[in-house]
């Protein structure tokens, strides 16, 4: 996977730089990233981050694995993350009064109180060929990584949280074999699909609402300090999980989908149906029983999961309502 097209001015400047050799980063990106009010639509600062943070997972083969931890690279960063994280807390504001004294009830209104729109029920209305393999192209980013992010929570628990969180994992990564993990399963859909089931190979054409959603867990699980966050995202994740993964099947059984291209969808109604009790029970109540300082950031990620998954929503609906393509480009459906 090759560093994707740069975006705007600051992209633009890193990327050139990150082709060459470790520890030459321009000095005048100093202060490298321009104050954006709204870094959740900003296109330059959000595949700006997603790079940056794929230096973490598998790397990009034009750079260097050496700029990893390059430490001007990780200040610039950091700056960008800031406006992220600013952009964030304006979105989902604070937690009600006395969230903490039942926390799996206060992620549970969470998840009933969210009004987004339903892209399950989106596609299952008006399900055509091209919508879903949009609908897959933009999921492909995260898909093929699936459960990833959330790994990095692991060795930053400890006792019953870390049970749990590891029982979880266990599930998404196909207990081990290779056929039956949940990336594998979605590279399924996509084969099925006719798309294009490499690593990363429609970066360049999601739009930013889409890497702020992958940019968020990356968020989450690169820092130590956002392990409650990292929880109360996977949390939200999975209590949001299973009734539209029913739906996502039945509106692909109906486009003559095969039992290998559905088993993706079908394999998340039942597992998170009971992942979203162990992880608002034995994940987060256990982990704020030990840390109670985390709540807020337990309420803070769950929040934030699905306020970006309803933007993500609204723009789908939103260019399917107006005729038009949901992609940036076309190029990912040619």
């Amino acid at each position: 996977m090759r560093l994707p097209a740069a975006r705007g001015p600051v992209s633009e400047l890193v990327f050139r730089a990150l082709r060459r050799a470790p520890g030459q980063l321009p000095p005048d990106l100093g202060q490298p990233v321009p104050r954006t009010r709204d870094a959740l639509s900003d296109e330059d600062l959000q595949i700006l981050l997603f790079a940056l943070y794929e230096l973490h997972y598998r790397g990009w083969d034009d750079v260097a694995d050496e700029w990893e931890w390059d430490p001007a690279l990780l200040a610039l960063r950091r700056v960008a993350e800031a406006d992220f994280e600013s952009s964030l807390r304006r979105l989902v504001g604070r937690p009600p009064e006395g969230f903490d004294r039942d926390l799996p009830r206060a992620l549970a209104d969470l998840v009933t109180a969210d009004d987004g729109p339903s892209l399950a029920t989106e596609l299952g209305r008006r399900t055509g060929p091209a919508r879903f393999e949009e609908f897959v192209t933009h999921r492909s980013v995260y898909h093929l990584r699936e459960a990833d992010p959330h790994t990095w929570g692991i060795p930053r628990l400890a006792g019953p949280a870390k049970a749990a969180l590891i029982e979880i994992q266990i599930d998404e990564y196909g207990g081990g074999q290779l056929a039956r993990m949940h990336a594998q399963l979605f590279r399924d859909t996509m084969a099925w699909l006719k798309l294009d089931t490499r690593y990363g190979a429609y970066v360049d054409v999601v739009p930013a609402v889409t890497l702020a959603t992958n940019n968020l867990m990356s968020l989450f699980g690169l820092h130590r300090r956002w392990r409650g966050a990292l929880m109360g995202h996977l949390t939200a994740f999975e209590m949001t999980s299973s009734l539209p993964n029913r739906r996502y099947g039945d509106a692909l059984r109906r486009l003559g989908g095969t039992p290998p291209a559905t088993r993706f969808y079908d394999e998340h109604v039942e597992a998170d149906a009971v992942h979203e009790q162990i992880a608002a029970h034995d994940l987060c109540g256990s982990l704020v029983s030990g840390e109670p300082h985390l709540a807020p950031d337990v309420w803070f990620g769950a929040a934030c999961c699905l306020a970006l998954d309803r933007l993500f929503a609204e723009h789908l609906v939103t260019s399917w309502s107006s005729g038009r393509s949901s992609l940036r480009t076309s190029m990912a459906l040619a």
